[in-house]
């Protein structure tokens, strides 16, 4: 496989250029980074960020489904989505 390759099948698949999924993937890491935190004090303080992780996984979850529902679906066919 070729280096080029590498770099641009899976965003290609999701309908995304690289530096497309490069920030779309930097965005979703940072609200899981963040929820993930505020997950943690929430288990030591539970009166604390009651609906934050949930809520995120909410959002991300329905952005993402919104993506996949706008993909083309020659895309859609052949694809695999880790994220």
């Amino acid at each position: 496989m070729d280096l080029h390759r590498l770099f641009t099948e899976h965003p290609q698949s999701v309908n995304e250029t690289y530096t497309e999924h490069m920030g779309r993937a930097a965005w979703f890491g940072a609200r899981l980074v963040l929820a993930g935190m505020a997950c943690m004090v929430h288990a030591a303080l539970p009166f604390v960020f009651v609906r934050t992780g949930s809520r995120a996984i909410e959002d991300l979850n329905a952005r993402m489904l919104a993506t996949r529902r706008a993909a083309p679906p020659a895309v859609m066919a052949g694809e695999h989505r880790p994220l």
